[in-house]
C-alpha cells in the first residue's frame, strides 16, 4: 500500500509538470520505476497505460482553458502513435538488455531538457506563422519512437522543438502536445500489450499513477497560463539526469572501471550539487525579471520637449 501511495505522489507530481511543461511525465515516472528494479519492457508499459487516463484528462483541461492549437494536434497524433507502436514492439523485443540502454536514453533526455531551458532562459518571441506539415509529421514520428523506446519522449522532443519554431504560444505547445499524446499512448499501449500480454503488466502500478496524474491535470492546465516552465524544467530534468546516472554507475562493467566506492559517491555528490546551483540561478533569474517587468510597468518615461 505504501508503493501504491508513493506511485500516485510520483504521478501526481509527474502530471503537474508535463501538464504545466508539456513534457516530464513519462521521462521522470519511467526513470524511478526503472530504480526501483522494473524491466524496461514493464516499465514503459506501465507508464505508458496510465498516460492513456492522464493525457485524455490533461486533453480535455487544455481545451477547457483554450490552450490546444488543433492543427497541430491533426498533424502530429497519428504518426506519432503509429510510430509508438513500432517501438513497443522493439522494446520487448529486445528485453533486459534494454536496461542500460534505456537509461542512456532517459540520461541523454534530461540533459536535453535542462540544457534547453538554461540556453532559452524563459525568452518569449514573437509568435507568427505556422509550423509546418512536412516537419510536423517527422517530428511526431521520432518523438513516438522514442517515447515508446524509452519510457518518455514525446515532450521532450516535441515540446521544446515547437517553442524554438517560435510560432506558436507556449500554452499551445503545451496543450497540443499533451493532448496529442494520448494518441501516442494508447498507440504504445496497444503494442505493449499485445506483445507482453496482460501478465506483464502491474495494474496497481498503473491505477495508482493514472489516479495521481488525474487528479493534478486540470490544475496543471490552469497553472500552465502563469508558472515558469524553466524553473520546473531545470527541476525534473536534474531529478532525470541524476536517477539515471545512479542507475548506469551501477552496471558491473561500469563499477568494475571505478576506482572505488569514494568515487562513486563523489560523481553523484557533483552532479546533486550542480543540480542545486542550476535550480537556485534559474529561480534567482525568474525574480529578477519578474521584477524588472514589474518596474517597467510602474515607471512612466516623460514625452520628449
Amino acid at each position: 500500500m505504501r508503493t501504491l501511495i508513493l506511485l500516485a505522489l510520483v504521478g501526481f507530481g509527474a502530471q503537474l509538470v508535463d501538464g504545466s511543461l508539456g513534457m516530464a511525465y513519462g521521462v521522470t515516472s519511467s526513470t524511478l520505476l526503472l530504480a526501483v528494479g522494473l524491466t524496461p519492457a514493464s516499465v514503459s508499459a506501465t507508464v505508458h497505460l496510465a498516460e492513456v487516463g492522464t493525457t485524455l484528462a490533461s486533453g480535455l483541461s487544455h481545451w477547457r482553458f483554450g490552450n490546444i492549437d488543433w492543427r497541430v494536434v491533426g498533424f502530429m497524433a497519428v504518426p506519432g502513435g503509429i510510430a509508438a507502436f513500432a517501438g513497443a514492439h522493439l522494446l520487448t523485443l529486445s528485453g533486459e538488455a534494454a536496461a542500460p540502454v534505456m537509461s542512456v536514453i532517459l540520461l541523454l533526455l534530461g540533459i536535453y531538457v535542462v540544457w534547453r531551458f538554461l540556453r532559452l532562459g524563459g525568452r518569449r518571441p514573437n509568435f507568427t506563422g505556422k509550423v509546418r506539415g512536412f516537419f510536423l509529421i517527422p517530428l511526431a514520428t521520432v518523438a513516438g519512437f522514442m517515447d515508446a523506446i524509452g519510457g518518455g519522449g514525446w515532450g521532450p522532443v516535441g515540446t521544446p522543438t515547437l517553442l524554438a519554431s517560435g510560432k506558436i504560444a507556449p500554452r499551445k505547445v503545451i496543450g497540443s502536445i499533451d493532448t496529442s499524446e494520448f494518441v501516442v499512448s494508447l498507440g504504445a499501449s496497444i503494442g505493449f500489450l499485445m506483445a507482453l500480454g496482460s501478465q506483464g503488466v502491474d495494474f496497481g502500478m498503473v491505477l495508482a499513477l493514472l489516479i495521481g496524474g488525474v487528479v493534478a491535470a486540470p490544475i496543471a492546465a490552469w497553472l500552465v497560463r502563469w508558472l515558469a516552465p524553466r524553473i520546473l524544467a531545470v527541476g525534473a530534468g536534474g531529478l532525470i539526469i541524476f536517477t539515471n546516472t545512479r542507475t548506469l554507475l551501477r552496471l558491473d562493467a561500469v563499477q568494475a572501471r571505478l576506482p572505488g566506492d569514494a568515487a562513486y559517491y563523489a560523481i553523484l555528490g557533483a552532479l546533486a550539487l550542480l543540480w542545486i546551483v542550476a535550480v537556485a540561478w534559474v529561480v534567482r533569474r525568474e525574480l529578477a525579471d519578474r521584477r524588472s517587468a514589474t518596474l517597467r510597468t510602474e515607471v512612466r518615461v516623460p514625452e520628449s520637449v
